[in-house]
């Protein structure tokens, strides 16, 4: 509960401490898609580790699946199995989660859930404009007009984010890192949840890295934690002559 707590924006819960009212929560869209997004895969994950033999009792399965997808969709970095030993689907499932579950202002980690509403309305509207060349298609999220440099800049950012995951994936398998270790350990470390797959999974730890790969991931939970804009500010020549 307190993990799916921290996976929510702060002024939210600011907000419905204040009202002492629930309703600011429904008024979040991104409390509404994260919430219902992250319970949903509880669901499914439970039901494809119950059809698949994986725990022959579906609540068995229920608790194992809710604990360890709303660990890694949160950013929380707890286990309590090895999920790396789950049919694949389920542990790479949960890390698309840990990607885009988080709401912005929370602890979470990832592109955070606004943006992949940002993302998702802007795909709508792009399909909207091929069939409607002349058609006016303001975006809108919770009544509120968002404006084309918000969208131009949640677009870079998602950008940027994909180029960074292979380029720090493609540094790791340089190393002689095998694939599935490498892009979990990258994600791992971009949206700062702990365990990866592999020789990184749940039963594992970081330890097991060369020095190279060390510094790689070290960059990669920087770079997830401060926002890659941020960084990228940072090694600009430009931001220290002012």
């Amino acid at each position: 509960v307190f993990m799916l707590l921290a996976v929510l924006n702060f002024a939210t819960h600011f907000l419905a401490l204040r009202e002492t009212s629930l309703a600011p929560y429904r008024r979040d869209p991104e409390a509404i898609a994260a919430l219902s997004l992250i319970l949903g895969s509880c669901v499914g994950i439970a039901f494809f580790l119950w059809w698949n033999d994986v725990y022959p009792v579906f609540w068995t399965a229920l608790r194992h699946a809710t604990f360890n997808v709303v660990s890694i969709a949160t950013s929380s970095g707890f286990s309590s199995v090895d999920y790396a030993q789950w049919p694949i689907f389920a542990p790479i499932w949960m890390m698309f989660l840990a990607c885009i579950a988080a709401s912005s202002g929370s602890s979470g980690g990832g592109i955070k859930m606004m943006r992949t509403l940002v993302l998702f309305k802007q795909s709508g509207r792009e399909f909207r404009k091929l069939l409607h060349p002349a058609i006016v298609d303001p975006m809108k999220i919770a009544g509120q007009l968002v404006p084309n440099n918000i969208v131009f800049a949640v677009l870079g950012f998602i950008y940027l984010y994909f180029m960074t995951t292979a380029s720090l994936t493609f540094l790791l398998l340089i190393s002689g890192m095998d694939f599935i270790s490498a892009f979990s350990a990258v994600l791992a470390c971009l949206n700062n949840f702990g365990p990866g797959l592999g020789v990184v999974g749940p039963s594992s730890n970081f330890q097991v890295l060369t020095g190279f790969q060390t510094w790689v991931c070290t960059f990669g939970m920087l770079v997830g934690r401060l926002e890659i804009f941020t960084v990228l500010i940072l090694f600009s020549p430009n931001f220290w002559r002012r």
